[in-house]
């Protein structure tokens, strides 16, 4: 009877044994620590991506006629919720997402030659302190933040220091001590790209005042109401008492903006238009962010995911990885790579590098300078973006060129909504940057092979970047220039990350050379096509219908 038993027992134990070498194999489970500097993060327009609530679609009578793709489409909060929990973004490898402002847009409408347009975009604020009813409820966020961080996903937010929403009918201009209206900036020093208005009709903020200012009557008004003045003015008073600074205008959006922190537990901070407000501003901002990420995770230690510090990724509109950590004004350089502000800034030149450089001198310049110049900072490349007119593949035809150069770059990769699924950057009938934030193309992957076959690629490269720090955050090393093969290595502490990568390969059997960086009889896997390999004589056979490996210690 006993033999019987167990006869079953490995039966049972034979047939629910996964192949190890199928390319269905799940992927294993890897115990690393997350770096931002490698990290994979998601960029979406908050109304442009999913749309999980249709009865918050209307607010504030926002029903003119706009210009094409110039109005609110429905994208909100709990769409992206929604798409964390049915794993979307995990799927992906995706650990972190940066959504597009949520406070309260202008309620009104601008005609400037385009047709009307909505603050749907999120970059016209109205009320720092609320978000706008378009995108959600304050439940709707925490529920994200809850949702995502159950998942390992890190949220940053987008923040504005610099500039109000425009001037309408419905939303009359801050008072001038607040903001200045006079002067629009002509880029061509450091005084006429600070001290000025971004475009006509944009209020700047003045920034550089240290002098006290009263709220603006129209927030006071906003306040009282929705039954809030009181609750709000005891905040700010308790605000500026623990700080010691001037009611500045700069100060009160300092407040409003860590207030998500706070109470949210958001990650970080994606900054607008750094280079248009003095870089002192920032190191002040970043003392406030790190204040509030600390009181939250004081107050909330169950819900911290690691001791990573508080992340803070600045535009500079035009900064690139060649500058190293200066930007030139022409008549003046500045650094805001600091510790006392900024861990990062968005890489506006890695688009041109990556269509003029073949793949090792992409990756070797990459590695090159974040070890070199930046060492210990971070960038943040990308590839398409939501106001960058010259992406690298507007119409789509290099889908899987773009995610190789993307995810396999040293550094942050900066994934734009539907780069993983080809939505075309080219939109008939649009004006300006509208061409570039059509709504997700959620129909064309449900309905297009190709689409599908584009997206995998995407998940398995995304994947294998979340799962492997050394991708993004480690040192690059070629192994051979035909057939092309690199390693990458990272440590920190006690952990220890190696990687092969080989790229433009031939179908079929592929032998590669691993003995400068895994030990004999060391098994291997192949995390694109699933295939296992052991080390012999330094060398590992993969047999795949794939022309790339992604090569990693087997820990199923």
């Amino acid at each position: 009877m006993k033999k019987i038993i167990v006869l079953i027992c490995i039966c049972f134990m034979a047939f629910n044994c996964k192949d190890t070498t199928s390319s269905e194999k799940q992927d294993p489970i890897v115990d690393k620590p997350f770096v931002w500097e490698g990290a994979n993060l998601y960029f979406l327009l908050t109304d442009r991506f999913n749309n999980g609530d249709t009865s918050n679609d209307v607010n504030f009578d926002r029903t003119l006629e706009t210009g094409k793709l110039r109005g609110f489409k429905g994208g909100d909060i709990k769409g992206i919720t929604q798409k964390v929990k049915e794993g979307y973004f995990t799927d992906l490898g995706i650990n972190a997402i940066w959504m597009t402002p949520i406070v309260e847009q202008i309620h009104g409408g601008t005609d400037e030659g385009t047709g009307v347009s909505y603050g749907f975009h999120g970059y016209w604020a109205k009320d720092w302190t609320r978000i706008d009813p378009n995108f959600g409820t304050k439940e709707d966020l925490h529920a994200l933040v809850k949702e995502a961080h159950a998942k390992g996903i890190r949220i940053v937010l987008d923040a504005v220091i610099n500039h109000t929403g425009p001037v309408t009918e419905k939303d009359p201009v801050w008072p001038e001590e607040w903001v200045r209206t006079d002067k629009q900036c002509t880029y061509d020093n450091y005084e006429n790209t600070v001290s000025c208005t971004l475009v006509a009709n944009l209020p700047d903020i003045r920034t550089e005042s240290n002098e006290n200012v009263e709220l603006p009557p129209q927030l006071v008004e906003k306040w009282k109401a929705e039954g809030r003045y009181e609750q709000e003015v005891k905040e700010l008073d308790e605000f500026f008492e623990r700080t010691g600074h001037p009611r500045a205008p700069r100060f009160y959006i300092m407040k409003w903006l860590t207030d998500y922190i706070t109470e949210f537990g958001v990650d970080g901070y994606r900054v607008d238009t750094v280079k248009h407000t003095e870089e002192y501003v920032w190191q002040e901002f970043k003392k406030e962010c790190d204040y509030a990420f600390a009181e939250y995770k004081k107050n909330n230690s169950e819900k911290i995911l690691d001791d990573n510090d508080f992340y803070l990724v600045g535009e500079v509109y035009n900064y690139g990885i060649s500058g190293g950590q200066f930007y030139d004004f022409g008549d003046k350089k500045v650094n805001y790579f600091d510790p006392a502000s900024f861990h990062s800034l968005i890489n506006f030149e890695f688009k041109w590098n990556s269509k003029e450089l073949g793949y090792e001198a992409l990756f070797k310049k990459y590695s090159d300078s974040l070890h070199g110049s930046l060492k210990d900072f971070g960038t943040l490349n990308y590839l398409s973006s939501h106001d960058d007119g010259s992406p690298f593949d507007a119409v789509r035809k290099k889908p899987f060129e773009t995610a190789n150069k993307l995810l396999l770059s040293p550094g942050t990769s900066q994934v734009y909504y539907g780069d993983e699924s080809s939505r075309s950057l080219v939109v008939p009938g649009t004006e300006g940057d509208a061409t570039l934030r059509s709504f997700m193309n959620w129909d064309s992957i449900a309905k297009r092979p190709r689409t599908k076959e584009v997206l995998s690629h995407w998940q398995k490269l995304g994947k294998f970047r979340a799962n492997h720090p050394a991708v993004g955050a480690g040192a690059h090393q070629m192994i051979t220039e035909q057939p092309y093969y690199f390693y990458r290595s990272y440590q920190t502490e006690d952990f220890k990350d190696l990687v092969v990568i080989g790229l433009d390969l031939e179908i079929g059997e592929k032998i590669i050379d691993v003995s400068k960086i895994f030990e004999e009889r060391v098994r291997l896997r192949d995390a694109y096509s699933g295939k296992t390999a052991t080390v012999e004589n330094g060398k590992i056979t993969i047999d795949s219908d794939f022309n790339i490996v992604l090569i990693e210690k087997d820990k199923s």
